[in-house]
């Protein structure tokens, strides 16, 4: 079995080479050993590496979640401002997201862009430069983390002192989490959503729109294919489930 988790990136490794030797050790290490590691006969990965880079995309994940029966915001990925302000103009308040994190700078460190609210009317033609993604803010009452591994589900409710729109921005040791029942309806989607892109696990985010006993009060947000859970108050319960996965599995996964 392999639990396949964020490894150190193979250029890593090669840094201190001239860029035409670091671009080749990088390559043939990736198609070779990763060659190796990404095909072995009959184990189980969770998740194939493979499985996570399929998706890690959000459009696609935003594309699967209704598939599945799970509601999503009204969603725009455009460079166009034209696009934005009429998007605004029919679905209200927008949040702006980034598709994936700040990458290293110089010096090594990552940062984060957290969502958060933007007013059309402060955007400008430099929006043509990349692609954005935007949605309709939605009127939550809570925000919930429902971490799958295998059959087992586990969901907090988690909330910020602050109230911040994005909770992930704050200190988590202050965060307020409450354990809550996931409504059957939603499990089955989860379970279907996780077999459509050949995962064992996922890290799921939702807002509540209501009480979340209706498969309607859960609105997906994403689904993280590489999540962290170590932080949560029942890591251990969920140590165990992957610990269950890894060392009884009998017949091999894959992409």
């Amino acid at each position: 079995a392999v639990y396949y988790r964020r490894p150190t990136p193979y250029a890593a490794r090669y840094q201190h080479l001239p860029i035409q030797q670091r671009d080749f050790a990088t390559a043939e290490a990736r198609h070779g050993l990763g060659g190796v590691l990404n095909h072995l006969h009959g184990a189980t990965y969770v998740n194939h590496p493979g499985s996570v880079t399929a998706a890690d995309f959000k459009p696609a994940q935003l594309q699967l979640a209704p598939q599945v029966g799970l509601a999503i915001p009204p969603t725009l990925v455009t460079n166009d401002i034209g696009d934005v302000h009429a998007f605004a103009a029919e679905h209200g308040p927008l949040i702006y997201k980034t598709f994936r994190g700040l990458p290293r700078d110089q010096d090594g460190h990552t940062g984060a862009i957290w969502a958060q609210r933007v007013v059309p009317d402060t955007l400008d033609d430099t929006l043509s430069v990349t692609a954005h993604l935007f949605q309709a803010e939605v009127p939550k009452t809570g925000d919930v983390r429902v971490t799958v591994v295998g059959r087992r589900v586990f969901a907090q409710r988690i909330a910020a002192l602050d109230g911040a729109l994005d909770w992930r921005r704050g200190d988590w040791d202050k965060l307020q989490h409450t354990p809550m029942c996931v409504p059957m309806s939603v499990e089955t989607a989860l379970h279907s959503y996780l077999a459509a892109f050949g995962l064992v696990f996922g890290c799921f985010d939702f807002a509540l729109t209501g009480e979340g006993d209706r498969l309607e009060d859960w609105v997906f947000i994403e689904c993280n294919p590489n999540g962290q859970w170590g932080w949560l108050p029942d890591a251990d319960a969920i140590a165990g489930s992957f610990a269950e996965i890894l060392s009884t599995s009998t017949k091999g996964g894959g992409a």
